[in-house]
């Protein structure tokens, strides 16, 4: 390989990072302005999508169904979200692409207080289509925002995380 191939290689890779990064702070824009769709829309048609903790909000999900009920969820217990990109890091080719966010998120609760805490995600793409997202946030926040929301009479706040067999009965009975 030339001097010359490695540089084009390694301009196409910045100018592929620097796409990969103005995408994501798009999405997370998006999403502050509720349209949330957008984020679903860009899962590939397998993939994983984590939330660590135990909490309303937490688990494991794999169909694009569950994720929109999840997102729902989210609307109804937590609803107009903002998120601030921190930082984020990309690092591969448009084959095999990790990205690292770090984002702050804050939304009002019920009391009048904010919830106020820093997501972390670390996704893995193939062909701009993510197949992996793994969300970590203080569960402890987010635990005592919950339960701020649930005494407010938002019972939901404390439900079991939604599953995928959760979006496949829905679909069954509608």
């Amino acid at each position: 390989m030339t001097i010359r191939q490695i540089c084009l290689e390694v301009e196409f890779l910045m100018v592929y990072h620097t796409v990969v990064k103005a995408k994501v702070r798009a999405a997370f824009a998006e999403i502050s302005k509720g349209n949330w769709e957008s984020m679903v829309d860009s899962l590939a048609p397998q993939f994983s999508y984590t939330f660590y903790g135990e909490h309303a909000l937490s688990g494991e999900r794999h169909t694009h169904a569950a994720m929109r009920l999840w997102w729902e969820r989210i609307d109804r217990v937590m609803p107009g979200p903002r998120f601030e990109v921190q930082d984020i890091v990309v690092a591969g080719w448009p084959w095999n692409t990790t990205v690292a966010t770090s984002v702050r998120v804050r939304t009002p609760l019920p009391d009048g207080s904010y919830y106020e805490n820093v997501v972390n995600q670390f996704m893995k793409m193939r062909w701009a289509r993510i197949y992996e997202v793994r969300t970590l946030e203080d569960t402890v926040v987010l635990q005592r925002a919950l339960d701020v929301v649930a005494a407010s009479g938002i019972e939901e706040a404390h439900a079991a995380p939604i599953t995928d067999a959760d979006a496949a009965g829905r679909t069954a009975r509608a």
